[in-house]
């Protein structure tokens, strides 16, 4: 993802008020105006090793973020090594010297740390987490670990498992992906096959499995040193002791050889290049790239613009002209990957059932030709410099994102501060400097045009998984010592004082026509986000018009009295805000993002489209389209045909929350102007809705909006409707869904659950945590980590106000679905068995009640918290009041939610795979009944097999 930020010059940044400042001589947040220019007050050293430490003091949260970029990524693998870089990210997770395997996760969950993780891109490897401020060394003891002394613990076992948890990877998001294999292909056809960018970053089978110990020992050897590797600190911590203990954890570790920079010509593309891709897909797509100028390089900035006028959202040229005009698209996607070595664009058009790209290229390249000839209006620069503005400072808002965006000028720009000029690269630009930039990179002479089609997916030879190492062999192993041991490494820092754990409360009002008003002021950044929740969810649909609720919403965007679909779309644009408008299970929402100066503005729209909504019948026709290519789509992707049939399973057919939330092709074709009309004067009434504003606004500046934009929406006499959510669950049975081909299988677990607002909810999470909602988890840690059979499974509660529901999800390997489901149901009888051992469920605890702080950290964030907790009929002091809920949590009590959330023999299990290959694993797995349905849920004509009867397990 490519970080970029342009901001008003003058833009100031109060201190935030929910937690106490430190001393008067400190900045409260980073984001500081110089001389006239917006810039992140940073330091920056480097230790003799070469090991650079960049220091963002922010003081808006007491959270501290540790990123730490190692300079290395597929530019830098060596021939028949693709996707070396990301395993090795994987494996710097397997363990180090002083931290055995899993180690460190676990202490990361033990003290609340949030945004655990690592990545790769073309040009980098990261790995971030963020901790609470007191665990400032806790987190620099943990990562400089993984730097000096992760190699010392790699052995066959530990490479080998981390090539199958990659390889599910790939299976997940690059073969059984839509598009996935014609996304490979095009980069294939870019660039040449000495090319460092030709190959995926997550690489191919054949090269993941193959990679050795001595090429892992080698890849360390070469780029994991302190000084091809920079660390960001961001937020609540004092310099002074940093840089102290930075010294301490990183200054001792070994430099290696000096890594000579990446040289490769960028390719040079000569004429068009046609690929005609087949996909296991319902809808075709037409693809187009062409190779652009590298990162910060001139033309850059102007490529982003020019994407942004083209296809950045709604209001733009291929939106408006093949979504929304000639209908002819589902979707329109256009980007500058901007990369070290040369960047790449592309256009992305999904076609509606019945079209082709052959019939959207001409399309495209006379709106090409049409910005390469004539310069884009000056509304249209302003608005992408609106979009581009307000996107990076929302990304700022975590001090994650910050101190990312520091590490990625500081590599890519070569200067951490950089921010004033990456300001200045976007203020320069005019209608006629993107013209000709467009003109000069995008010509339709030398680029590669993708067609995609429904048919055959074409993927590699499958490579074989050999069987797992044994522990006789990774003893025997070379190993291989970079660091010399330091034995105080061993011994886990204690933590500073404990920051207490608090929530932002909330303040409520209501207007005299019912609607409420809740209001967190989060001064800090110049950002505010709304959130305008009504009653009117999925639970109230007709029982023959299912996905009624949300075509309601959907349509709210699409022309008022006053405004069309495109005015909307152009002024949601021109202000630089983010909007967004669905129905969930129980209430539909607007929700609304972006810089305060735009809040008016956007929150004027919001009321218009909710109280004013025009339902057109030419808009209606265009969204019944959208949503009948939406749904071929779904057909086409297990997890969601998993999820779409647990639904039915879990609730009855006959419930409203047992149908498809997009509805289905019967009930599409009955909706018109009237039945919206009727659903949304029945249900869109303020005394059914509330308001909840968070950010850099305060209460009268609040109110006074509140009652311009709201006061005059009529309450209706009539008294509201009740909604129409139960449960019908099915017994415990095993529920099959024929894709041919596929190589994973989704799977679905799911039971009935405890509902909002349960006194034992508290427990019901910290136990989950441990069962299946951490990367530690039982489930997580015994199907990935152990086993190697998938890349993710998941395990929650999903309780609403009516109903509730235990859900197990994710993907496994096709051939591995029947052992996978007997470990996930020894995992799940496991913790019915007996409580959690103390240090377990400490951790899980820990996890629960020290990350909360993390969990609000954005306005986005906060303002969906207290319109779920309205949606669900409880007080706003329920949030606040959450952390001393978790506190309370005691072993027994986590074992009583689990007896009462967990019942193994309720649970209907869902597969949806290769009846080939999955069939007769599920047969053997021995779960009465094991019936067959379609996509849909509905029974097929006979069973999928006869079973012998048997318990459920």
């Amino acid at each position: 993802m490519k970080i970029l930020l342009l901001a008003a010059l003058t833009l100031a940044f109060p201190a935030l008020a929910q937690n106490a400042p430190p001393a008067a001589s400190k900045p409260v947040s980073a984001i500081e105006t110089r001389d006239g220019q917006l810039s992140v007050h940073l330091e920056k050293t480097r230790l003799p090793n070469g090991f650079e430490v960049i220091f963002v003091e922010d003081h808006r949260l007491p959270l501290v973020a540790f990123n730490l970029w190692i300079h290395a990524g597929p530019r830098n693998e060596g021939p028949g090594q693709t996707g070396f870089a990301h395993l090795f990210e994987h494996l710097m997770f397997a363990g180090s010297k002083h931290l055995p395997r899993g180690v460190a996760d676990r202490v990361i969950d033990a003290v609340g740390g949030t945004d655990s993780n690592g990545s790769t891109d073309f040009d980098r490897t990261n790995y971030y987490f963020t901790l609470p401020s007191n665990q400032l060394e806790l987190g620099l003891w943990l990562q400089s670990d993984q730097l000096g002394y992760m190699i010392d613990e790699i052995d066959p076992v530990a490479l080998a498992n981390q090539q199958d948890v990659v390889r599910n990877e790939r299976r997940q998001n690059w073969d059984e992906r839509p598009y996935g294999v014609a996304d490979e292909a095009m980069f294939h056809a870019l660039f040449p096959a000495e090319h460092p960018y030709r190959a995926a970053i997550i690489g191919s089978h054949a090269d993941i499995q193959g990679i050795q110990l001595k090429d892992v020992y080698a890849f360390a050897k070469r780029y994991y040193r302190p000084n091809n590797a920079t660390l960001v600190l961001a937020g609540d911590f004092d310099p002074k002791v940093a840089r102290r203990l930075v010294e301490k954890y990183y200054g001792p570790l070994k430099a290696g050889e000096p890594v000579p920079p990446v040289k490769v010509q960028q390719p040079v593309l000569h004429g068009e290049t046609h690929l005609d891709v087949s996909d296991r897909v319902e809808l075709s797509r037409l693809a187009i790239g062409w190779q652009t100028p590298a990162f910060y390089a001139e033309g850059d900035a102007a490529l982003d613009v020019t994407a942004n006028i083209l296809g950045g959202g709604r209001a733009s040229r291929l939106y408006q002209l093949l979504v929304r005009d000639k209908q002819l698209a589902q979707s329109v996607n256009v980007y500058q990957q901007s990369l070290s070595l040369g960047s790449v664009f592309f256009i992305e058009v999904v076609a509606r059932p019945g079209h082709t790209p052959a019939e959207l290229q001409p399309l495209v390249d006379a709106e090409l030709k049409r910005l390469a000839t004539t310069p884009p209006s000056q509304a249209e620069l302003d608005r992408a410099r609106a979009s581009i503005r307000a996107n990076a400072l929302a990304a700022m808002e975590r001090v994650g994102g910050l101190a990312d965006l520091v590490n990625g000028y500081n590599q890519l720009a070569g200067d951490p501060d950089f921010l004033a000029k990456d300001i200045a690269r976007y203020t320069a630009l005019t209608p006629e400097s993107v013209r000709a930039a467009a003109a000069r990179w995008l010509p339709v002479d030398a680029r590669v045009v993708e067609y995609t089609v429904p048919g055959e997916k074409h993927l590699a030879p499958d490579v074989p998984t050999p069987p797992p190492p044994t522990a006789a062999a990774a003893a025997k192993a070379e190993r291989v010592h970079v660091n010399a041991d330091e034995k105080w490494r061993s011994e886990q820092p204690r933590a500073g004082a404990a920051p207490a754990v608090r929530l932002p409360a909330a303040e409520r009002f209501q207007l005299a026509n019912g609607l409420t008003v809740i209001h967190v002021e989060r001064p800090g950044l110049p950002l505010v986000s709304a959130s305008l929740v009504v009653r009117a969810g999925q639970d109230a649909n007709p029982s023959n018009v299912p996905g009624l609720a949300g075509f309601t919403a959907a349509m709210l965007r699409e022309g008022t009295a006053t405004r069309s679909s495109t005015q909307i779309a152009e002024q949601l644009a021109d202000l630089g805000l983010s909007f967004g408008a669905d129905a969930g299970k129980e209430s539909a929402s607007l929700s609304l993002s972006g810089l305060k100066a735009s809040f008016a503005g956007g929150l004027a729209l919001v009321a218009d489209m909710v109280q004013h909504p025009a339902f057109a019948p030419e808009e209606i026709e265009r969204r019944r389209a959208a949503r009948l290519a939406a749904l071929a789509e779904q057909r086409v992707q297990p997890p969601a045909v998993a999820q779409i049939v647990a639904a039915r399973m879990l609730y009855g057919p006959n419930s409203p929350l047992g149908t498809n939330p997009l509805g289905d092709e019967a009930a599409l074709k009955l909706i018109d102007a009237s039945v919206l009309r009727q659903f949304w004067s029945q249900r869109y009434r303020p005394d059914q809705a509330a308001l909840i504003v968070t950010g850099d606004i305060d209460a009268a500046e609040l109110r006074a909006l509140a009652e311009a934009q709201f006061g005059a929406w009529a309450r209706p006499a009539t008294p509201p409707l009740a909604s129409g959510a139960w449960q019908q669950p099915n017994p415990a049975r095993l529920v099959f869904v024929n894709k041919p081909g596929a190589a994973q299988t989704a799977i679905s677990v799911v039971a009935p659950g405890p509902k909002a607002g349960d006194p034992q909810a508290s427990s019901f999470d910290v136990m989950n945590d441990a069962l299946g909602g951490l990367f530690t988890s039982r489930i997580n840690q015994q199907l990935r980590e152990v086993k190697g059979y998938t890349y993710s499974v998941v395990s929650g509660f999903a309780r609403n106000r009516n109903t509730g529901a235990f859900v197990v999800q994710g993907e496994v390997r096709s051939d591995v679905t029947g052992a996978a489901l007997k470990d996930l149901f020894e995992q799940l009888n496991g913790m019915v068995a007996e409580p959690m051992e103390r240090e377990e469920f400490e951790r899980a605890r820990n996890a629960e009640l020290l990350s909360l702080p993390g969990s609000f950290s954005t306005n986005a964030d906060v303002a969906q918290a207290y319109a779920g907790n309205w949606v669900l009929g409880l007080p706003d002091a329920y949030l606040v009041d959450l952390p001393r809920r978790v506190e309370g949590v005691s072993a027994i009590s986590a074992f009583q939610a689990a007896l009462r959330g967990v019942r193994p023999d309720a649970m209907i299990v869902i597969a949806v795979g290769d009846r080939a290959q999955v069939l007769p694993q599920l047969q053997a797995f021995g779960r009465v009944p094991l019936i067959e349905v379609d996509d849909a849920g509905a029974l097929l004509a006979a069973p999928a097999a006869e079973v012998a009867a048997s318990p459920a397990r």
